[in-house]
């Protein structure tokens, strides 16, 4: 599942869930078949949360309680029995370990266009002072906009971006060498070395641990 917002780009694999802040304008994209489910959360009880969208680890304990806490219309803390499950899952979430699933957007209309043009192209191989020839920008501007707009190193970024392209054509069903190449590596290895860096775990054990999961998704409202 990938979400998008005017700041950035988040993907969410099978088992994994993302924080939505109160009304942040918002489109949602599939990547194969997808069971979601979504929880709304009252102003008072969002005070402990992010103002940012985050994406989550989602444990067995937790999703169980999702699915279990979904079953009612909704949820009223004056039932003793319905209070004690807002107050759980609060706890939980309160307490889960975010994933590095994230890509902050740049702001400046420079550095916008030379995000643009890496998103049409993951695998694009040209440098940066390639691309800034059709930017109409300077290497060191757009390493400096980069910076100060998502606070991340152009490098840091495009390795980011060629992640999360990865991680949607993993989820729509690629082989693993297959979104390696789609995504700018030159090798499957050299791939497989960056996605354990970042995430823990090779591709192949990473979606072997989540395989047929839901997805879920929090909003505050």
């Amino acid at each position: 599942m990938t979400l998008r917002t005017r700041k950035g780009v988040w993907v969410v694999p099978p088992m994994r869930a993302v924080w939505i802040p109160a009304e942040t304008p918002h489109s949602v994209t599939m990547s194969g078949a997808v069971s979601m489910r979504t929880l709304y959360l009252l102003p008072n009880l969002r005070r402990a949360f992010p103002a940012r969208c985050f994406v989550m680890n989602v444990s067995g304990f937790l999703k169980e309680l999702i699915l279990h806490a979904c079953q009612f219309p909704r949820l009223h803390k004056r039932v003793a029995i319905e209070r004690r499950i807002v107050d759980i899952l609060l706890d939980q979430l309160k307490s889960v370990e975010c994933v590095p699933l994230q890509l902050p957007q740049p702001s400046d209309a420079r550095a916008v266009r030379v995000a643009r043009t890496l998103f049409a192209n993951p695998a694009d191989q040209r440098t940066l002072k390639e691309i800034c020839k059709d930017c109409g920008a300077s290497r060191r501007t757009i390493q400096r906009q980069f910076l100060n707009d998502t606070k991340m190193t152009f490098a840091k970024w495009r390795q980011q971006l060629r992640l999360i392209h990865a991680m949607q054509l993993l989820g729509s069903g690629a082989k693993v060498t297959t979104a390696a190449l789609e995504s700018g590596y030159g090798s499957t290895s050299a791939f497989i070395s960056m996605f354990r860096r970042q995430l823990g775990a090779t591709p192949a054990r990473f979606w072997a641990k989540t395989a047929r999961k839901q997805n879920l998704a929090c909003s505050a409202e």
